[in-house]
């Protein structure tokens, strides 16, 4: 057996053939050189080492990854996770993506094409946001290669800024103005969004009565049905209780075949964009989005006292981001500061130097 020093190579000789072997991902390779010649083993040597370096490198017999292949990678992950956002990643594989990056083999995909990328999506008017959604995608699909060991190394990927920081919230008196406009059928979904922050179209709109339970006083969404796949669970305050037994009495002696707990005369709601866009007409609002529901709900919990965890928690947000890209701070957590602050100015200088 041949000795290796950590992180190199070594050529050793089995009959009359030259082997080399190497370390990859900590996992130790062997591989024939073909060859009666120490001097071409150790040639392939060094072309392996550095293929592992540059993170080139694939094994033997596995064949060179394309692009092609890293995307069916993350869409088959997607679908085996049954991912609610399946569709949007489709998209941003299909419109963006393969466009740029088609034809390339994955291990020659450097940062420097993510800069191409993401200078080109810049150039065409594309946010920010789209354009960090569409490399997390990419970024996920080397991922997926380095798991299943076709991959050792992925490029380098930027996040950008995202600009929205103090933008999209629903004031009370706003929120009140635009629920007296809309349709009476749209009032609860749009009160069980404002109230939980839940996504309006593809979480609100689309619950049903086997997800809630009004003897436990709780509404579950199940694994895989959510945008991050996550499951949730939410205990209802005694507003949306009541709401929600008021419409499953309705449900249960006028459209007793519909399972929609939202619904226009037993027929699932498609849309509320159009009823929405009226009513803030109508108010006098401009600028405001039922999404806005969401950051709202995550700024009302906290000034509640509720802690970031558990408003991420209820709300779906998968990671704390929503808390620095709004600044949503809890009043009660600025009140404390002030009194903080207002004691240490207020102490002696003997008492500020002794503590």
């Amino acid at each position: 057996m041949p000795k290796l020093r950590y992180g190199s190579g070594g050529v050793y000789r089995r009959g009359r053939i030259w082997w080399i072997t190497y370390n990859v991902a900590s996992k130790q390779r062997r591989e024939s050189a073909k060859t009666t010649d120490k001097s071409e083993a150790s040639r392939l040597l060094r072309q392996r080492l550095g293929e592992i370096a540059e993170g080139r490198y694939v094994e033997t017999g596995k064949g060179r990854l394309s692009f092609e292949d890293l995307a069916n990678m993350v869409v088959a992950d997607y679908e085996v996770k049954g991912l609610a956002t399946l569709r949007e990643l489709r998209i941003r594989v299909d419109k963006h993506l393969r466009p740029f990056f088609a034809g390339k083999l994955a291990q020659d995909i450097s940062a420097t094409d993510v800069r191409v990328f993401i200078a080109k999506r810049q150039a065409a008017g594309a946010a920010n946001a789209s354009i960090n959604r569409e490399t997390s995608a990419l970024k996920r699909s080397f991922n997926l290669a380095i798991q299943a060991e076709r991959l050792y190394k992925k490029p380098y990927m930027p996040r950008l800024p995202e600009k929205n920081v103090r933008e999209g919230f629903v004031e009370r008196w706003e929120y009140e103005a635009v629920l007296s406009k809309v349709p009476e059928y749209l009032r609860p979904p749009m009160m069980f969004a404002y109230w939980t922050g839940w996504r309006l179209n593809k979480e609100v709109l689309a619950l049903e009565w086997s997800n809630v339970d009004l003897d436990e006083g709780t509404v579950r969404l199940r694994f895989g049905s959510t945008k991050n796949g996550d499951g949730r669970v939410i205990f209802l305050p005694e507003d949306l209780y009541a709401m929600l037994a008021h419409q499953q009495a309705e449900q249960r002696r006028d459209f007793p075949a519909c399972s929609r707990v939202f619904h226009r005369d037993g027929h699932p709601i498609k849309s509320i964009r159009g009823s929405w866009e009226r009513a803030c007409a109508e108010t006098g609002l401009t600028g405001k989005i039922p999404h806005d529901f969401r950051r709202t709900a995550v700024r009302n919990l906290v000034r509640a006292g509720v802690s970031e965890h558990v408003a991420q928690t209820m709300t779906g947000h998968k990671t704390r981001d929503v808390f620095d890209r709004y600044d949503i701070v809890s009043e009660g957590d600025l009140r404390e500061a002030a009194v903080r602050l207002n004691r240490r100015i207020s102490l002696k200088p003997s008492q500020n130097q002794s503590q």
